[in-house]
């Protein structure tokens, strides 16, 4: 039977899909969130085609999917993207223009289609990184007009490692600062632990990016599965300067009961 990847934000709704996939006679391999082993499983044994969700906001699918196919070992594996708003599914599309795009009706007839013809000569777009590095640090955090930027924890350098920002932009030091986008700084993995639970409140009412030294003893792997295990998930992340990379959260929504 063709193996299915599922890649799907919200395992209370994935349910249905994998069950239709299961009823077209494949096999489902789906986790909520990918960690460093499953993408390490993934790569050594490629499954016959992705099914990518897109239909919750924000998505790691667009992501996930340029990821996988920057990978050599995953290429040739045809894509399906299902749903997601006509604006994003219209940027993927420019992306990657050889996958195939449908929606959950229409999801059996789709992976038949691309299990039967995968990509001859696979697009491979820019990784995440290589697109934002000419763009500022405001552009990539999203600082805009008129933003206030709430900062935990900065360094004394903070300023440069932002670079030029929007000239109403506010930047406020205060810890208890409420603003549209919020910047906390981690020096400590011990010290950063102990303050994550109390930033899911703070990822409700503003824009949250965690920011971390490139080659400190905080890695991102550690950062996003700590955070998961506090309620927050990652959709985003950036390289800030030479020195501070960052990846944005957002509070976790929690399962449905039936």
């Amino acid at each position: 039977m063709p193996r299915v990847r599922l890649v799907h934000p919200k395992a209370s709704e994935a349910g249905a899909v994998i069950e239709a996939l299961r009823a077209a006679g494949h096999t489902v391999e789906y986790d909520e969130k990918l960690t460093g082993n499953e993408f390490r499983a993934v790569r050594q044994s490629p499954p016959d085609v992705f099914v990518i969700d897109l239909s919750r906001v924000p998505s790691h699918g667009r992501e996930l999917a340029i990821y996988f196919r920057g990978q050599k070992a995953l290429r040739q594996v045809p894509m399906v993207f299902v749903e997601g708003a006509p604006e994003k599914v219209a940027e993927i599309r420019k992306l990657l223009p050889d996958a195939v795009y449908t929606t959950g009706a229409r999801l059996r007839s789709a992976v038949r289609q691309a299990l039967a013809a995968p990509p001859a000569n696979p697009v491979v777009p820019p990784q995440m990184m290589e697109r934002y590095r000419s763009r500022t640090a405001a552009q990539k955090l999203g600082i805009r007009e008129d933003s206030t930027v709430a900062l935990i924890d900065p360094p004394r350098n903070y300023v440069a490692a932002l670079g030029e920002l929007p000239s109403s932009a506010v930047l406020d030091e205060d810890p208890a600062a409420k603003g549209d986008v919020t910047l906390w700084f981690v020096h400590d993995a011990e010290a950063c632990l102990a303050r994550l639970p109390r930033m899911r409140g703070v990822a409700e009412r503003t824009k949250l990016w965690i920011l971390w030294r490139k080659g400190s003893q905080i890695k991102e792997p550690f950062l996003r599965e700590s955070a998961i295990a506090v309620g927050l998930v990652d959709y985003k992340i950036c390289a800030v300067d030479a020195t501070w990379s960052a990846m944005a959260f957002a509070r976790k929504q929690a399962k449905e009961k039936h």
